[in-house]
């Protein structure tokens, strides 16, 4: 006679299925997970580009000690500044930590806002090639408009899709395409979305209104500047954060770097912090809708972190929100400005409303 899980071990099992929780910078994210993980048993796995680097604390709004001491966090502080880190390795890593979490029946929460990581966690690599050092300083060394015209030339799909103001994904993306001599978007592709979707039954976008997530954006990077950023980027130099091109393209580093050599004032870092803070959220949205469909919460904006959990909780339950792949072009992006997604049929706009 066949073996069959029990109806108590099948529950054990759905219930340890990780949870993902996605959304732009700011939108209040890393409480949702702490609180959510508190109800849920579980343990937080990091899912951002910029959190692995040892130091870099206040310009990433990194876990505090007292928030890491309640609830565990993985892939936080795994990198030094001056070493590369890319999604292959926060590939492996990742999954070792569900696994690990999951082994000792805990619930792994995923939680970030690195769409490409996401992406990797769930779908893999694909077969594109490791990197060329010369030939991606070769490319380096090319000015960007000559990068994007090969690239629309050579592969039309990914000139269409990519982030083109992101030096770092053209070149990656050209860089594959002269390696293989086939477009980088056929190999993208190959990427197996259906190995990550057992495992990804429960994947929550989380949205607010542009004014709301702005003001929120403002005041996070005024008290990144209050508890001091300008003197974590001059330490994070002396450490070799310039050699990093993946670290240095952390918003917030970046522009306090060219302040200290003299090339803005203070006053006009910040201003500059938060409108590239601003924008960056709007890419953020832009590739959730395109890449998943998602269980998208509009959050009210005076709904605690606490309250969101207790709710979002609820929805953790079999038949609950899954992530569906999008199969290309049916979400578009909204206007400039706008940070929700578009209204659709798995959108929450009163799921965490006040009560």
């Amino acid at each position: 006679m066949a073996n069959h899980p029990s109806r108590a071990a099948r529950s054990s099992l759905h219930v340890l299925r990780p949870v993902l929780v996605a959304g732009p910078t700011a939108v209040g994210k890393s409480a949702l997970a702490l609180a959510l993980a508190g109800r849920l048993n579980g343990e937080i796995v990091s899912v951002d580009s910029m959190q692995v680097y040892r130091g870099l604390d206040i310009g990433t709004a990194k876990p505090s000690p007292e928030e890491r001491r309640r609830v565990r966090h993985h892939l936080i502080d795994v990198a030094e500044p001056n070493d590369p880190f890319d999604a292959a390795r926060f590939m492996r890593l990742a999954h070792a930590a569900v696994a690990d979490i999951q082994r000792r029946g805990r619930v792994p929460v995923l939680c970030g806002g690195t769409g490409l990581y996401f992406k990797t966690f769930l779908e893999g690599l694909g077969e594109a090639p490791p990197a060329d050092e010369a030939l991606r300083t070769e490319l380096e060394a090319a000015p960007l408009p000559q990068l994007l015209a090969e690239l629309e030339q050579r592969d039309p799909v990914t000139f269409a899709k990519i982030d083109r103001r992101n030096p770092r994904r053209v070149i990656r993306a050209l860089e594959v395409i002269r390696l293989t001599d086939r477009p980088f978007s056929e190999q993208q592709g190959r990427w197996n979305a259906a190995s990550g979707m057992q495992n990804a039954e429960f994947f929550f976008g989380l949205t607010r209104s542009a004014d709301d997530l702005g003001a929120r954006i403002d005041f996070r990077v005024d008290q990144m500047f209050a508890r001091g950023l300008v003197g974590e980027t001059e330490r994070l130099l002396k450490r070799g954060l310039a050699g990093n091109k993946t670290a240095m393209q952390a918003i917030g580093y970046r522009q306090v770097a060219e302040h200290l050599r003299g090339e803005r004032s203070l006053a006009d870092t910040i201003a500059l912090v938060k409108r590239r803070t601003r924008q960056f959220a709007r890419r953020q949205m832009t590739w959730f809708r395109r890449q998943f469909r998602l269980e998208w919460i509009h959050l009210a904006p005076n709904v605690g972190a606490e309250a969101m959990a207790g709710q979002l909780s609820e929805l953790i339950s079999p038949g609950g929100a899954r992530i569906l792949p999008v199969t290309g072009g049916t979400d578009r992006p909204k206007s400039e400005g706008a940070t929700g997604p578009e209204p659709a049929a798995n959108n929450r706009n009163c799921g965490f409303n006040p009560g």
